[in-house]
């Protein structure tokens, strides 16, 4: 026997063993440390935390039936209670989970009263009257849903025991956080409204000057060369119907880069040779994101501006660069130019004056959609032309054609 174990196979043999003894021992642990994830409550917490992150997509779409009933699951795990329901401002129930929906009639008047009287209202045992069998339901809470200081509906709660300090602090505590995801919700309509107006105060102030100069510069060409009006009346026709769509607040470059070249086909009818453009665009960035009708105010200041009151005209030249995680997109025109000091007068009065007002729009619908970092950048001078750079994130959440 000790010869066996004075041998170099036994020895090579009982250390293999204990390695392997050694790899089994680390996969335990390692594998307990990572069934562990922590603490309860920090378990209690991540749950909470995942919860509510399930429920406020739906909720930030607005108050509706279909809101309530994708949210009132995740939010009754919250409250663990036997039922859960939301109503709307006059009481009506939108969605209901959970058990005991004989009690309907009860949620509704409940949330009638807290509508009239803004406050959370409790019914208790004694107080609820129930003929069916085997009902559980102890206990009734119903707290008011505000947004903007107004109540916009009710969340109810149906407990199976009293409905005691804690139910009454954690359901007005979910309500708090429901009204949050509603006033969001709001806010984000708000400013799609904003948006669409500006929209439609941008299309106002383009069409009067652009409408009447092109069609009479289409009706110069009818008896002279009918071809050539045919072409400008078509391109018109594109021009208006992609200018005044409805289809959105966004559209991609390459559309945008589209209704420019119609633009500047019906502006050479008129300017000649006087106008010219040149385009370098990366094809990568074809397909990026960017407010509606963000490019051809650009433009069009560039011609009114910049190249119109030039004698010779001159060139607007659009680049379009990829940078990474962004597009830098450029618009510069060789033509007059102007006092900076002027342009900022003329953009902070463009409201009033009409001056510049494209400008003002679209640096207004690019901080709107991208934040306060990406409005335009514009440098200029008096005989220096114009260049006005825009920066356009690849990807932001909720910005999508």
């Amino acid at each position: 026997m000790g010869e066996l174990l004075g041998s170099p196979t036994a020895l090579l043999l009982l250390l293999a063993v204990l390695a392997a003894v050694v790899v089994v021992v680390l996969f335990q642990l390692r594998r307990a440390r990572r069934n562990t994830f922590a603490t309860p409550l920090e378990r209690a917490t991540f749950a909470t935390l995942h919860t509510v992150a399930l429920a406020a997509p739906a909720l930030r779409e607005g108050l509706s039936s279909n809101s309530a009933s994708f949210a009132l699951p995740y939010l009754r795990t919250l409250l663990d209670t036997c039922a859960l329901a939301m109503t709307d401002a006059r009481g009506a129930t939108l969605a209901w989970d959970g058990d005991a929906d004989q009690h309907e009639p009860d949620v509704r008047s409940l949330a009638e009263q807290v509508v009239s009287t803004g406050r959370q209202q409790v019914a208790s045992h004694t107080s609820i009257s129930c003929d069916h069998p085997n009902c559980e339901v102890r206990g009734i809470v119903v707290v008011p849903l505000e947004t903007d200081g107004s109540i916009v509906g009710t969340l109810a709660a149906l407990t199976t025991s009293t409905a005691g300090p804690v139910l009454l602090r954690a359901t007005a505590e979910v309500a708090r956080y429901v009204s949050s995801q509603l006033e969001l919700a709001e806010l984000d309509e708000s400013r799609a409204r904003l948006a669409r107006a500006e929209v439609r105060a941008l299309r106002a102030q383009i069409s009067p000057h652009f409408v009447y100069n092109a069609l009479t510069t289409i009706a110069s060409f009818i008896r002279t060369d009918p071809v050539r009006a045919r072409e400008l009346l078509i391109e018109f026709a594109d021009f208006t119907r992609y200018s005044f769509r409805t289809a959105g607040e966004y559209t991609t470059l390459s559309d945008e880069l589209t209704n420019i070249e119609r633009y500047i086909a019906l502006e050479k009818a008129r300017f000649g040779n006087r106008l010219n453009i040149k385009l370098q665009i990366a094809p990568e960035v074809l397909q990026v994101v960017l407010p509606f009708l963000a490019l051809q105010p650009l433009v069009e200041n560039a011609v009114r501006h910049g190249l119109s009151g030039k004698p010779n005209g001159g060139t607007i030249t659009i680049t379009a660069e990829n940078t990474g995680a962004e597009c830098v997109i450029i618009v510069e025109d060789d033509g007059v130019g102007m006092d900076p000091a002027r342009l900022t007068e003329d953009l902070d009065d463009a409201h009033l004056s009409g001056a510049h007002v494209g400008l003002g729009n679209v640096d207004d619908r690019m901080r709107s959609a991208f934040g306060d970092d990406f409005g335009l950048v514009v440098d200029t001078n008096v005989g220096a032309g114009m260049k006005i750079t825009l920066r356009v994130p690849k990807f932001r959440a909720g910005i999508r054609v």
